[in-house]
């Protein structure tokens, strides 16, 4: 059971942020910090169309979710190179590993790079290439999701999922990210009946912008294991009820509801109704380079805006790590050294 800390028994003492933690709802382009941004230009050769770092910066006021993802796929012309995805993966674990992280399941958009004549090989390689010594390098354990964008045709996505699978990527599962808002997941439904076939874990974002129906459908049509983000199933006690039954995952990013404007406020943030109800919620950063904070300063501010105690932020912590695909064995191992 997900909803209590790891032991009723054992005196837990957690640190200002609880570690360890997994984070479940990280998309690896959206930890590109504008320092990198500029160095990964100048080494390519690209002009960037901000004259200077605090330009880039002045951009990241956010109306909405399109006005965010205008400018997440115009700073990835930076990345060229299997070194770039490397250099950027890289950069994450460090800030990661400071931030209590010791599971990652890290989201990929290959699309988003096969449109602008990046291979795949490039991309999923040069990630993959720092994933496979994280947990040495970093003490954090790994795992590479690909995430399809729902705002383009299934059949495109179809043909994806083929040449990873034809390549052999070093890929735990698939996802669903972009923009929700007219793109139910129904629209997926062989994409994500392949990829059960493959043998791969199944995620999808729903609940954030689009209505609780399209978590609905991310179950019982596309078959998910975890839904990403799902705020707004507290608009639909039918949906809560089977949730909290089911104890499905809910990878909640509370700072990027905020600067997207999912949710007007931290203060009015749903996440304490969410854990009230008994829902398995974990607390992640989603793109932290763009929405204010890695998963440490979500908690942080949880903890200044909403008094987060210090019970729901050991529970928080237990439910990221029993939500993962981590082995049974890796779970154990932290859920150990968080209750010790």
């Amino acid at each position: 059971m997900t909803e209590t800390a790891p032991s009723d028994e054992a005196e837990v003492t957690a640190p200002p942020f609880p570690s360890p933690l997994a984070e479940l709802h990280l998309h690896i382009e959206g930890t590109l910090e504008p320092e990198l941004i500029f160095a990964l230009a100048e080494r390519n050769g690209i002009e960037l169309p901000y004259a200077n770092l605090d330009e880039l910066r002045s951009r990241y006021e956010f109306t909405d979710l399109q006005s965010f993802l205008d400018l997440y796929y115009a700073n990835m012309a930076v990345l060229r190179t299997e070194q770039d995805f490397a250099d950027m993966t890289r950069a994450y674990l460090s800030r990661a590993a400071a931030a209590g992280v010791r599971h990652a399941e890290i989201m990929m958009d290959p699309q988003a790079h096969l449109s602008r004549g990046v291979s795949l090989e490039t991309c999923v390689n040069g990630v993959a290439s720092v994933l496979a010594t994280s947990e040495e390098e970093f003490g954090i354990s790994t795992l590479l999701i690909a995430a399809f964008l729902r705002d383009l045709s299934e059949d495109s996505a179809l043909e994806v999922l083929d040449g990873l699978l034809a390549m052999n990527a070093r890929i735990a599962g698939i996802g669903l990210d972009s923009a929700e808002v007219g793109n139910p997941p129904s629209k997926f439904t062989r994409l994500f009946a392949r990829a059960g076939e493959a043998g791969l874990r199944k995620i999808a974002h729903a609940g954030e912008e689009g209505p609780p129906s399209y978590i609905v459908e991310a179950l019982d049509v596309l078959g998910v294991e975890r839904i990403d983000h799902g705020i707004r199933c507290m608009e639909d006690a039918d949906l809560v009820e089977r949730l909290v039954t089911d104890r499905v995952p809910l990878t909640v990013c509370p700072l990027s509801n905020v600067r997207l404007r999912a949710v007007d406020t931290l203060a009015v943030h749903p996440l304490p109704a969410m854990l009230a109800a008994g829902l398995n919620v974990s607390v992640n950063s989603d793109d932290p380079a763009y929405f204010g904070g890695y998963v440490d300063n979500n908690f942080e501010q949880l903890e200044s805006v909403l008094g987060l105690s210090e019970f729901d932020r050991v529970r928080l912590a237990a439910n990221s790590i029993r939500s993962s695909f981590a082995s049974e064995e890796r779970k154990q191992e932290l859920l150990d050294e968080l209750s010790s």
